[in-house]
């Protein structure tokens, strides 16, 4: 099997018959062979009905029905424990990506002998406030996280067998891609893409998108943990100096100043950055929590493949 394509189905039944189409005629121009792997990751529309009669016409698509929605990642992940190819083409099937990139990531991955060829946006698209809060988590990335994430990263990737094998021996239940892609390591080189105007609602609202960027830090770094110990000692040596100064005033025959609002100020303050810090630790716990648990990313309820003899594995 020279090439298998991964893709993932939620409320993308419409784009369906579209997204097999243009694979199809994409991947017969570049490679010999090739497979078509959808996960249903608990699609509320007929996506998996959809799915299952390609299946039922066409034995090159592998349909990996999920018991429930897991979320985008996982299902990707699980898609590509499932793909047989030498090379593994991920992309959405919303046709934000158009499929017929694949000749050109092809290309590009045999002329640079790499392991990956990642897309990145050439111009990220939205309004000022996406735009904006964009950067920030990149800025935020580059100075708290070990891992350097290329900027305007979009789903589609081509990727050799080797690098895939490693990268689903992940097993974090909390599946970060963005992070695991990178730190799986081989020669990865970009390549610049435009995406299309988006078909369907996003199911990346801006609180999902602040939740992934929580996620995203915690998951790959523990700077911050380091920064509420070296503040709490900065706070502790600011508090013993400033009560030192009121001990000295008060042998001095100068009484401290009273007053209610810096008393109130002060309560407000450390009693914030406590519950801050607290929350913040907790998080990391709650991973532990979740890691320490073993449970399955992802349950497969059913699996559409035709063995070599047409029947159904």
């Amino acid at each position: 099997m020279d090439l298998s394509v991964v893709s993932t189905l939620y409320r993308t039944a419409g784009f369906l018959d579209e997204f097999y189409t243009r694979v199809c005629s994409s991947a017969e121009k570049a490679v010999g062979s090739f497979e078509i792997i959808l996960v249903n990751d608990g699609s509320p529309d007929d996506a998996l009905a959809r799915a299952v009669a390609l299946h039922e016409r066409d034995p090159r698509v592998v349909v990996v029905d999920l018991s429930r929605n897991f979320g985008h990642h996982k299902a990707m992940m699980t898609g590509m424990g499932h793909a047989r190819g030498d090379f593994v083409f991920l992309i959405d099937s919303d046709l934000e990506e158009p499929p017929e990139l694949l000749p050109a990531f092809l290309e590009k991955l045999r002329r640079e002998h790499a392991d990956v060829v990642y897309g990145i946006q050439r111009q990220r698209r939205g309004g000022a406030f996406e735009r904006l809060s964009g950067e920030i988590f990149y800025w935020l990335v580059d100075r708290l996280c070990d891992v350097k994430l290329p900027r305007n990263l979009v789903t589609a990737r081509l990727m050799t067998k080797r690098y895939v094998r490693n990268l689903v021996r992940h097993r974090e239940r909390e599946v970060i891609m963005a992070g695991l892609w990178q730190i799986t390591g081989f020669h990865q080189v970009p390549i610049e893409v435009d995406k299309h105007r988006a078909k369907k609602p996003s199911s990346y609202l801006t609180l999902r998108k602040m939740v992934l960027a929580v996620d995203f830090i915690t998951s790959f770094s523990s700077v911050i943990l380091h920064f509420v110990l070296y503040l709490g000692l900065a706070i502790a040596a600011l508090a013993f100096l400033a009560l030192a100064v009121l001990v000295l005033r008060y042998v001095g025959g100068t009484h401290p100043p009273e007053g209610w609002t810096s008393v109130i100020a002060s309560v407000w303050l450390f009693g914030g950055l406590s519950i801050f810090f607290i929350g913040l630790v907790g998080i990391y716990v709650a991973r532990i929590f979740n890691e320490v648990k073993r449970r399955p990313y992802t349950i497969v309820r059913d699996l559409y493949r035709r063995a070599p003899d047409g029947t159904r594995s």
